[in-house]
């Protein structure tokens, strides 16, 4: 399973997001272990670099609902600024179904 937190620097919910994944992974008992990628990063690829920060991709399914990118922007969820610990985890869940995509 590959989870991603994207964010560009100065996203002020880049933290928040960031405790809900480490959390959320702590709780389905995966390593904790993620990737973060900085947008703006000359290395990071162009699709990923197209979504707003903060966003989480589990297996490259934004834990949002998105169905695609969001653009370079600041995003907001529903609950606040970030993605929760139990968007993060349902999405995780959501991935380990029989017949979810690898």
């Amino acid at each position: 399973m590959t989870i991603q937190l994207l964010y560009f620097p100065g996203c002020p919910h880049h933290e928040r997001a960031r405790r809900s994944v480490r959390a959320a992974i702590a709780l389905a008992g995966l390593p904790a272990t993620f990737e973060e990628l900085d947008t703006t990063a000359a290395t990071t690829p162009a699709p990923l670099a197209r979504w707003g920060s903060p966003t989480v991709l589990v297996d490259g399914v934004d834990v949002g609902g998105a169905h695609a990118p969001t653009g370079a922007t600041c995003r907001l969820y529903p609950e606040g600024g970030a993605p929760t610990t139990s968007m993060v985890l349902a999405a995780i869940r959501a991935r380990r179904q029989p017949g979810a995509r690898p």
